[in-house]
Parts: C-alpha cells; sequence; structure tokens
C-alpha cells in the first residue's frame, strides 16, 4: 500500500476480505502511525514520495501488486509505469489515461472533443487560477481585478509545483455560486463503464471538500442521465479502467466538466452507502482482471463529514497529540488515528471521516448530528465544533448549499434570524460559548490577520510551517492587508498581511526557515 492514514486501513480492510495479505510502508517520522500498526507487514521507506521505495518495498515483502490510494502518487502515470515495468500489478487506471485525465489542460480539449461542455477559459476577472498538474485544492486562486492577477499566477505556480512538480497553471472564467457535484465511475478492461449515481461536494473551505451526500438534492432523473452519460463519455474516451470520479460544476441546469480523478476518491465511502458496493474491493478485483457484472441502483441516501485536526473557524491545520478518541458506533467510521497518536503538520491532518446512511435526506442527516454529538476528542484542537454547526446549518437542511456556502456563512457564525428548525439552536449551544463563534476573517484566497487581535503589531504564525516568502524588510511602508509573510504547511500557502497601515519595525524570519505555531514573525510600528 503505497499510502498512509485512514485509506490505508481502507484498503487493507477490503483486501483481508478478498483474502489477500497486507503491507503497510513508513518513513522514519510515520513509523509509529497506526497504518503501520494495522498490516500484516510493514517496511521502512525513505519517503511517500519516492516511487522506486515502493516498489523496492513490495518486491521485499513478497507482495505483486501496490494500491496508490489518494494523494503522494496516486495519479502520478509514471509510478503505475515503474509499477508495471517491475513486475508488479498497479491497482488503478493505465498510465495513459492517468496522463489524458491528469493535464487538466488536455482534458479539457478531450472533454471538448467528445461532446461534453467545459468550463470557458478567461482573461479577465473574473477568473480563477488553475494548476494543470492540481487537485485538492492546490495551486487555485480566484482573481477579482487585474491588480491581484500577476501575484495569484505567482502563488499558484509556486504551490502546484511543490504539490506536483509542475507549475503548469491556466485561467478558466470563474462561476461565483455553483455547486460540485460528481459522477462516481467503475470500469473494466474490457470497456464496460458504469456512473454509479453521483455526490454532492458543494461545500467547501479553501476549495477541499468538507461534506459530502448522496444523491445530489439538486439533481433530477434527467439531470442525473446527462451528467452521466457525459462522465461515461470522458471515461470511454481515455480508455478508463478501475475506480475513478469525474468532476463537474454545476450552474442552475448547466454543467460543466472539471476533471477526472483517476483514484478513489476520500468520499467513496457515500457511494458504497446507496449503490451497496464496495468499491475498494472492485478496484481490486478489476486489477485481476474480473468484469463487471452488476447494474446497481441507488436506495436511500448518505452523507460524509471530515473530522481533521485544524482550527474550526480558519480551517488551518493543528498538531497535537490525540490524548482522547471516542468515535460513534452508529454510523460508519474510517479512522487514520487512534488515541494516543501524534498528529503532524507533515501529512494530511485527517483524524476520520463520519458516514451516516438513511432512507431519507433528514434521516441521514439526523443521524450524523447524533454521530457527532457523541464524538470526543481531546488533545488537539479539531474542527468536531464546526461540523457540528454545519450539520444542524437551516441552509444545508434545506439542500441549498452552493460552493459559496462558507462565504454567505462564516463558520461557527450566530444563526440566521429567520431559524425554521429549533434543532439549530441547539446545535449552536453545543458547540463553543458564544465570544468563539464571530465569524472570521474572509478565508477567500486564504488570508489572515494573526497576532493578540486584529489590530495587533505582532505578526505570528497560526501553525507550524515553512517561511516560503518575505515580502518586506526593516523600515518597510505596508497598507492594511498588504502580504507580509507567505507561510507554507502541508504543500498549501498562507499569506499573512498588515492588519492596519504601518512601517516594519523588525522581520524575525527569512525564507526556507521552519517555525513553530505561535513563532513572532513580524513585528509593526503604527
Amino acid at each position: 500500500m503505497a499510502n498512509r492514514g485512514e485509506i490505508a486501513l481502507r484498503v487493507f480492510r477490503a483486501a483481508r476480505e478478498l483474502g489477500i495479505a497486507t503491507v503497510a510502508v513508513a518513513p522514519p517520522d510515520d513509523a509509529g502511525s497506526l497504518h503501520a500498526r494495522s498490516a500484516d507487514e510493514t517496511v521502512a521507506i525513505a519517503s511517500y514520495l519516492d516511487s522506486q521505495e515502493h516498489i523496492r518495498a513490495a518486491k521485499e515483502s513478497g507482495a505483486d501488486a501496490i494500491h496508490p490510494g489518494y494523494g503522494f502518487l496516486a495519479e502520478n502515470a509514471d509510478f503505475a509505469e515503474a509499477v508495471e515495468a517491475a513486475g508488479l500489478t498497479w491497482i488503478g487506471p493505465p498510465p495513459d489515461a492517468l496522463r489524458a485525465g491528469g493535464d487538466k489542460l488536455a482534458a479539457k480539449r478531450i472533454a471538448r472533443e467528445a461532446g461534453v461542455p467545459t468550463i470557458p477559459e478567461a482573461e479577465e476577472p473574473p477568473l480563477i487560477v488553475k494548476a494543470a498538474a492540481g487537485g485538492g485544492g492546490r495551486g487555485m486562486r480566484i482573481v477579482r481585478t487585474r491588480t491581484e492577477l500577476a501575484e495569484a499566477v505567482a502563488a499558484a505556480r509556486r504551490e502546484a509545483a511543490a504539490a506536483f512538480g509542475d507549475g503548469t497553471v491556466y485561467l478558466e472564467r470563474y462561476i461565483e455560486r455553483p455547486r460540485h457535484v460528481e459522477i462516481q465511475l467503475l470500469a473494466d478492461s474490457a470497456g464496460t463503464v458504469l456512473a454509479l449515481g453521483e455526490r454532492d461536494c458543494s461545500v467547501q473551505r479553501r476549495h477541499q471538500k468538507v461534506l459530502e451526500e448522496s444523491p445530489s438534492p439538486a439533481l433530477d432523473a434527467d439531470l442525473r442521465a446527462r451528467m452521466s452519460d457525459a462522465a461515461v463519455c470522458f471515461a470511454q474516451a481515455i480508455g478508463y479502467a478501475g475506480a475513478g470520479t469525474a468532476e463537474f460544476m454545476l450552474d442552475g441546469r448547466d454543467f460543466y466538466f472539471l476533471e477526472l480523478n483517476g483514484r478513489i476518491q476520500v468520499e467513496h465511502p457515500v457511494t458504497e452507502a446507496v449503490t451497496g458496493l464496495d468499491l475498494v474491493q472492485w478496484q481490486l478485483r478489476i486489477a485481476r482482471g474480473e468484469r463487471l457484472d452488476v447494474r446497481p441502483e441507488l436506495h436511500g441516501h448518505a452523507v460524509e463529514v471530515r473530522l481533521y485536526a485544524e482550527d474550526p473557524r480558519t480551517f488551518l491545520p493543528q498538531a497535537g497529540r490525540v490524548e482522547r478518541l471516542r468515535l460513534p458506533a452508529a454510523v460508519r467510521v474510517d479512522a487514520g488515528v487512534a488515541e494516543g497518536d501524534e498528529v503532524g503538520t507533515s501529512y494530511d491532518p485527517m483524524i476520520a471521516k463520519l458516514i451516516a446512511s438513511g432512507a431519507t435526506r433528514e434521516e441521514a442527516l439526523d443521524r450524523l448530528a447524533c454521530a457527532l454529538a457523541a464524538t470526543e476528542i481531546a488533545g488537539v484542537t479539531t474542527n468536531l465544533p464546526f461540523l457540528r454547526w454545519l450539520v444542524a446549518h437551516p441552509a444545508l437542511r434545506a439542500g441549498d448549499a452552493t460552493t459559496a456556502f462558507l462565504v454567505e456563512y462564516p463558520p461557527l457564525s450566530a444563526p440566521p434570524a429567520a431559524l425554521p428548525d429549533p434543532l439549530w439552536r441547539g446545535a449552536f449551544r453545543l458547540n463553543l460559548p458564544p465570544s468563539a463563534a464571530q465569524p472570521p476573517p474572509d478565508v477567500d484566497a486564504a488570508a489572515h490577520e494573526h497576532g493578540p487581535g486584529a489590530g495587533s503589531s505582532t505578526i505570528t504564525a497560526p501553525m507550524p510551517g515553512t517561511v516560503i516568502k518575505v515580502n518586506v524588510q526593516e523600515g518597510s511602508t505596508v497598507e492594511a492587508r498588504d502580504p507580509l509573510v507567505v507561510l507554507e504547511a502541508m504543500k498549501m500557502e498562507t499569506p499573512l498581511v498588515a492588519p492596519f497601515d504601518a512601517t516594519v519595525k523588525t522581520v524575525h524570519v527569512k525564507e526556507g526557515d521552519r517555525v513553530a505555531g505561535g513563532a513572532l514573525l513580524v513585528e509593526l510600528d503604527d
């Protein structure tokens, strides 16, 4: 298993149910992690990003196949080719399909040629800068004025190069309040491609998903059929095999192809809940040559949320030891850590996924709300209060969420004046004291003000990370919201801005410095 965390554990579970032995890999800084303790065998490697280390580990352990999970090398066509060249089975799509679907510019061209609608390119704001090799929100920047364009492109290129080894970016028209809807695909090597319904992933922070559900409250049978046909058409055009996801932007009844993710998705459990299929098992079965002989139908509703070690208002990653962890038994839980484990900032800070299902959407959301109320965690700051707030939110309950949800309803903000559901009041009281429930700074383009207060003369690091850019020096004159320092953590950039017009008194860091959370970065004079 060329991965870690909850997806490694998920693959181990599917493999064991098929009678397949499992091998974990872990570098020195992750040797004590839950996935490394859970496999039949564990092999030490230098890095999750070193493809040859995974191949060495497979041969050393006698494994005959490699599952890449998601992230890291999961959609790397060169890695897939290297695995096959080593005489191992690659549990994923063919390398050529990965190349065709992984380059977003090439994928857009193929989609257009196949008659699948795509978002128009743009040169004038509003527009969005995207990484051609991107995913997970990395290498993306929204641009609303021409003066922002140059810095947005530069930042997106840096972030994309750090995350994917490719700094190529492109520009698209920015759609303000769309839904994000994706179609789950499953294809075998004989050319059969199945669309297994959709997931609505509209609630996002920093272009990363927070809550996913299936089916989407925005789709009827006709729209579902048209989007499914488009997804299948694209998959066939690139010769796809295995599990994959075609992502679309939905604007009213118009939809636009975004990309095809050539891997298992984090949110795959909601599709499993409504179809009854084990998608990871089918990845393994397709890789060993089995044909798709299923015609599943969708039943009921399922909702998933992601429990992260992060600030519940700003979504910035947090580190610490999980001193207490009580996860609910009434819903499906895919966990990546256990009580006593350390959560650092070198890897994704996801602790667990909670997946609730029911005969109706309301029933699934009610079960999820009860599960979140029963969840206990201590020792590390998490987004649990935010998730409780979110699942009880009237707009979410009404099925009206778009990708602008967290801009229109800042995390942990007070309930709307028109309160349709008394459940909201109870859930809001469960989360945080009123003083902690104030709207945070605008999180769009990830600019934050840090320090003891919005008017503080000291700028501190909101989390551990690396200083990748210092824009000022002692004596520099800055205006309010000018970016002073850019901090990188988890391959995501966070610009730290001036809270007011000021002169820079002292700069305490230089580019390349690694800093702890709370470290003093810049001091200002009024």
